[in-house]
């Protein structure tokens, strides 16, 4: 059997880092984790190809080869999936489904020969044995949330790494929380299930093995779900394991908010190898956090704890959403001050959006608000809903919020008020990299000489490099990365980067 597994393509994105990417010559910010486990359950003597549309475009000779043609994604790569299915369609070539939008979709994609829907440790097995018997079904679904200790290490054989910013490791499922904008729980459950100590070891060993330096994404939607077993097992494992192959990664994932509770995980946490945490903050307002259940970050002073995380030595990302029932109409002000105030530098603001699966989706279809399905892409001013503000009022004070925090003036303040508190920890190992050292020369072109934010650039250009030198390669990241939010953010209708 020959099997192309193809990953469709992303919109540019705030999360697609497309044009920071440019500068150190990466198409990708991360592979197809996914598929490429899905790969390793196959049989191991099929032969196995990976198109990721991400890296390279996807040409007629590539469908010409297969048997069968596997897709998963997520629902903001909808319009490439429909363009993949076509083309598969044209060529006769059969088409295996799977991933979040055709678990949450799957109704919509009836021309697609086979959906393997939910945790494909459960239902990848069925249908190969149907696959093998000649008589596989439409649709394979599960209620079940396996363990995942049986998981395999992903082939990473099969993709080209240097086309990647970062590689992805997957240490568990499920989250504890129940925020109403979330699918996460519809799909993964709330019970956090965990691989184990030698499982991730041997993810770790498997990447080192291949020669990859650099950063490493734990892709789990709450990382810290199950503490005990992370300060009991898994971070004292991964820290010998650093030390013992002298540092080669920087990991980097996502937790709640809770995090700046446990001292002693924060500092296994660094002490690890992590340098970065994305945060769900969403609101400064308590009664927006109260509506969408947010309970974790409710009667919190959010500020204090943002701070505390950052001192530890874990670079806090954080992720805000407008458009609440409960909003009022000073949020946008608040937000901005909020976000300058915490000294968070890459601020994820979206408008809310309602994916299927979620109780929101459920909670506005029932009030018969809900208006169409959500893009996935919550910076591109789509409403999939009617709202409780005026619906222009939101997406001019959504667009207030973005044009003041990105712009030079108030993004590099920001950067500099971080940079001036951090204090990483000392073992991490920097690799000389030719990619790096090209896009620091870029930089100094496109945003040093030609760039509208040349004056703030060379402030905190010298400033770094005369007042913390340590800090001055993560200066010069912040920069480029404040060059891509503006790209993003100027495609919106009628966007204006102040000064």
């Amino acid at each position: 059997m020959k099997i192309l597994l193809i990953y469709p393509k992303y919109p540019d994105t705030f999360w697609s880092f497309k044009h920071a990417l440019k500068f150190i010559s990466k198409k990708a910010g991360l592979p197809p984790l996914g598929l490429l486990t899905v790969a390793a359950m196959l049989p191991e003597k099929w032969e196995k190809r990976v198109v990721d549309m991400n890296v390279s475009k996807l040409k007629n000779k590539d469908l010409k080869w297969p048997d069968y043609v596997f897709i998963s994604a997520m629902s903001i790569q909808r319009g490439s999936v429909n363009e993949i299915i076509s083309k598969c369609k044209n060529f006769g070539v059969k088409v295996v489904a799977g991933g979040p939008l055709f678990t949450a979709s799957h109704e919509e994609f009836d021309d697609v020969d086979h959906l393997v829907l939910n945790e494909a440790e459960v239902t990848m097995p069925a249908f190969l044995e149907d696959l093998n018997s000649g008589c596989a079904r439409h649709l394979y679904t599960s209620e079940e949330f396996p363990g995942i200790g049986e998981s395999p290490v992903p082939l990473w054989g099969l993709i080209n790494m240097k086309k990647y910013y970062s590689m992805n490791i997957q240490y568990s499922r499920g989250c504890p929380f129940n925020c109403e904008f979330c699918d996460i729980t519809t799909l993964f459950g709330h019970k956090v299930r965990t691989k184990t100590k030698s499982q991730i070891l041997e993810e770790l060993d498997n990447l080192y093995r291949r020669r990859w330096r650099g950063n490493v994404f734990f892709v789990d939607d709450n990382f810290i779900g199950n503490k005990e077993k992370l300060k009991r097992e898994i971070l004292p494992a991964i820290i010998k394991w650093m030390k013992k192959k002298k540092y080669p990664f920087c990991f980097y994932t996502e937790t709640s908010i809770n995090l700046s509770d446990d001292s002693g995980l924060m500092r296994l946490m660094v002490e690890a190898g992590f340098d970065t945490v994305f945060v769900g903050i969403e609101s400064p307002n308590e009664e927006s956090l109260a509506e969408c259940n947010k309970t974790q970050n409710k009667g919190r002073d959010l500020i204090a704890c943002i701070k505390k995380i950052q001192k530890y030595g874990l670079q806090v990302q954080g992720g805000f959403i407008v458009g609440f029932d409960n909003d009022p109409p000073l949020i946008f002000e608040r937000l901005i001050s909020f976000i300058q105030e915490s000294s968070i530098v890459t601020a994820m603001v979206g408008l809310l959006s309602a994916p299927r699966g979620s109780n929101l989706y459920k909670r506005l279809m029932k009030e018969g608000r809900l208006l169409e399905e959500s893009s996935g892409n919550n910076c591109d001013l789509q409403i999939n809903f009617i709202p409780k503000m005026n619906r222009e009022e939101l997406v001019n004070g959504y667009k207030k919020i973005i044009s003041t925090i990105y712009s030079p003036k108030h993004y590099y303040r920001r950067v500099k008020d971080f940079l001036k508190e951090f204090k990483p920890l000392q073992k991490k190992v920097f690799y000389l990299n030719k990619s790096y050292l090209g896009a620091f020369l870029k930089s100094i072109f496109f945003l040093g000489i030609v760039g509208k934010e040349r004056v703030h650039y060379w402030k905190l250009f010298f400033w770094s490099l005369f007042r913390r030198p340590r800090l001055f390669s993560m200066a010069i990241t912040f920069s480029i990365f404040g060059f891509h939010f503006r790209k993003i953010f100027e495609k919106l209708p009628d966007f204006t980067v102040t000064e």
